[in-house]
C-alpha cells in the first residue's frame, strides 16, 4: 500500500485538545468534527489536510484519549501521521479506524512543510520526493496493516461476522 500527499508539519507534544478542541466533542458526523481538525493549533489546516500527510515531532497524540481526534483527521483527508513518537491511546485509536500511523525518528529533521512525500506501507520506507532524500519508518505487522487497509477495527469484526 503507498501512500503519497504533500507533508504538513507540527512539532512536539501535539495533544488531542488541539486535534479537536473540546468544545466540539459534542458532534457525532466525522464530517463536522473534520471540519475543526488541528484548529486549536493551525486554522489554515483544513484547507491544506486533504491528501496531506501530517509530520510531527515526540509524542504525537498526547492528553486525552478522545478517539475523536484521529477520526477528525482521517476525515479531514488526511492519508497518514509520521512521528518521531506517538502517544499509545492515539496510536491504537488510529488504528482501530484505519488510520496509518508511523514511527520515524529521522523524517522530521529532513522534511518541510509542503514537501511531496511517498511511502511505502508495507515496507516503511518513505521518500521525501522534493528534497530526493529517503527515511525508514518502523515496520508495521501484518495484522496492523490489514486493519489498516480494510478501514479499522469495525470493518474486520463486520467481515468476520459474514
Amino acid at each position: 500500500m503507498n501512500i503519497i500527499g504533500k507533508a504538513i508539519k507540527y512539532g512536539d507534544d501535539i495533544n488531542t485538545d488541539v486535534i479537536i478542541p473540546s468544545r466540539y466533542l459534542v458532534l457525532t458526523d466525522p464530517r463536522d468534527l473534520a471540519k475543526h481538525a488541528m484548529e486549536g493549533i493551525d486554522h489554515s489546516f483544513i484547507k491544506k489536510s486533504k491528501d496531506g500527510i501530517v509530520v510531527a515531532g515526540k509524542n504525537f497524540g498526547c492528553g486525552s484519549s478522545r478517539e475523536q481526534a484521529p477520526i477528525a483527521l482521517k476525515y479531514s483527508g488526511t492519508r497518514c501521521i509520521i512521528a518521531k513518537s506517538f502517544a499509545r491511546i492515539f496510536y491504537r485509536n488510529a488504528i482501530n479506524i484505519g488510520l496509518p500511523v508511523l514511527e520515524c525518528e529521522s523524517l522530521w529533521d529532513s522534511v518541510q512543510d509542503g514537501d511531496q512525500l511517498s511511502l511505502d506501507l508495507k515496507s516503511g520506507n518513505i521518500k521525501n520526493l522534493t528534497r530526493n532524500i529517503s527515511s525508514q519508518a518502523q515496520v508495521l505487522p501484518d495484522f496492523i496493516l490489514e486493519l489498516i487497509e480494510i478501514g479499522g477495527l469495525l470493518n474486520n469484526l463486520k467481515r468476520a461476522r459474514v
